[in-house]
């Protein structure tokens, strides 16, 4: 049918006086009803106090939050003394909390997670010191714990991916975890020169604490030269999708293997920004050729909606290398689709 005056008219009779929020589609309405406010006011993305995913902040005066009202407390692990390489990821929870306009509607999974549930940023781990990293590591246990406890999923921001162990301890001292982990390394090394709880090696030692159950584990875009130290990664069970590879894999193909290494138990989801290529996120300490681009990654995350998630993190934005901050902006909008897997978790506390 041929465009007509009568269809223009139509048109402007329906949209002509309507401001942004007016929407008429019920989808799309019940999420701009969160959102904007008549004469079609929303908040300004670049005002205000900086927060992760611009999630309400939840101040705590100390290490007793208080939060039984939450789904989803998001929170920030700013420390880097695990790294083996490039320093400078205890910057990374305040360079997402920088990024703008993440959300808050995801137009793949069809939901705004900020507004749908009970989501908050709660500030930081209150560390102990910030030279010790033993502390510094049980000091983060003891914050998801906490968290925990109060029936609410935690959803961190790192740091370097030792932070991942003690979260594990915390979340699977009950009964061992599944994981989805998407990285350039398989993180599952030894001792290096007397310290095994560096960022080499948080799976290895959370599968040898009993807290991480290696034959539900998925190690997804696995490259570099350093292949030779994660022997530890299959002869323990765990599924490793070489990068190498992936190009000659379907996505749809790696979702289906993850859901099926990972069941419908317990899973947590761990995702370490140097899975990207080094061409959408310099920004880290141990960049790897041959990575993922965005577009893959975000895929590999929606692809899990439905899996029953316990909690989840996002590590290894160091923003001294990210001139561009493509890096923060890519692992802010990360850490929004895997925010977004909680809506649809079996685990997703109701209240």
């Amino acid at each position: 049918m041929p465009w007509t005056a009568e269809k223009l008219a139509a048109l402007r009779e329906k949209f002509s006086e309507a401001d942004g929020g007016d929407l008429h589609d019920p989808k799309f309405r019940k999420i701009a009803d969160k959102i904007f406010s008549e004469g079609g006011h929303r908040p300004a993305p670049y005002a205000g106090i900086p927060t992760l995913l611009d999630a309400p902040y939840r101040f705590q005066d100390s290490g007793e939050p208080d939060i039984a009202d939450l789904q989803v407390a998001l929170f920030g692990a700013p420390m880097d003394l695990g790294v083996t390489n490039r320093n400078g990821a205890r910057f990374g929870p305040r360079a997402l909390r920088a990024i703008e306009r993440i959300g808050p509607y995801n137009d793949a999974l069809e939901c705004a997670p900020i507004h749908e549930m009970k989501v908050a940023d709660i500030g930081d781990v209150p560390f102990e010191s910030r030279f010790d990293l033993h502390q510094s590591l049980s000091d983060i246990e003891d914050f998801v714990e906490k968290i925990a406890a109060q029936n609410v999923i935690p959803m961190a921001v790192g740091g370097d991916h030792s932070v991942t162990h003690p979260i594990l301890k915390a979340l699977g001292k009950d009964r061992p975890l599944g994981l989805v982990h998407i990285d350039a390394h398989c993180d599952t090394g030894g001792s290096y020169e007397g310290e095994k709880f560096h960022h080499g090696g948080p799976f290895r030692n959370a599968v040898l604490d009993g807290v991480l159950d290696p034959e539900r584990t998925i190690q997804i875009g696995i490259r570099g030269a350093a292949g030779y130290i994660w022997e530890f990664s299959e002869a323990s069970g765990m599924t490793v999708i070489h990068g190498r590879d992936i190009s000659d894999t379907s996505i749809l193909a790696i979702i289906e293997k993850a859901r099926e290494v990972i069941g419908d138990g317990p899973t947590y989801f761990t995702f370490d920004i140097d899975s990207l290529d080094p061409a959408f996120a310099p920004g880290t300490g141990t960049p790897e050729a041959g990575g993922l681009t965005v577009r893959e990654a975000l895929a590999l995350i929606r692809g899990m909606k439905g899996l029953n998630f316990v909690g989840g993190d996002v590590v290894e934005v160091a923003p001294a290398y990210d001139a561009t901050t493509n890096t923060a902006q890519n692992a802010a909008q990360i850490l929004f689709e895997i925010l977004s897997l909680m809506m649809f978790s079996p685990s997703l506390p109701q209240k």
